[in-house]
């Protein structure tokens, strides 16, 4: 199956790549290797804000993962042109607003793991990191980036 044919499987149609909110590049490919910034988590257009452990539980947060992934592949099409030059998801680094004793970010970035892994198969499985964060921009709950490797 195909990836296009996966996402509208899943019911997912992938958004327009998202504008930078400061001085920064959506994306930045180096080689053969592509560079997607961070996404935050959004809801309707908004940003999804709160802390995991206090506003939001782990079940929300992957959700809110999830959407994020959603997110950051509309940015590697627009940065691509087609989803099948994705070779593989090499790298995930998910922050995770939390209170100090939260500890189950590795369970809110799952979210967008598990989507990767649905969406690209075999070249959807990555290496990662989960971190949480006292604050995220605009008071997101999840941020997200990507290091994707492209073929031609």
């Amino acid at each position: 199956m195909s990836i296009y044919t996966t996402l509208q499987s899943l019911g997912i149609t992938l958004p327009e790549a998202a504008t930078p909110a400061a001085a920064y590049l959506p994306f930045v490919q180096s080689g053969d290797l592509l560079f997607v910034s961070g996404h935050i988590s959004k809801r309707d257009g908004r940003v999804l804000a709160g802390q995991l452990g206090r506003e939001l539980d782990t079940a929300q947060g992957r959700q809110a993962a999830r959407g994020v992934a959603i997110d950051l592949m509309g940015t590697l099409h627009a940065a691509c042109g087609d989803l099948r030059r994705v070779r593989r998801i090499v790298k995930l680094l998910g922050l995770v607003n939390s209170t100090p004793d939260y500890t189950e970010q590795h369970l809110v970035i799952n979210g967008a793991s598990e989507l990767f892994g649905e969406v690209f198969g075999p070249a959807g499985q990555h290496a990662r990191s989960a971190f949480g964060v006292a604050q995220l921009p605009m008071g997101a709950a999840v941020e997200i980036e990507l290091i994707a490797q492209l073929q031609d």
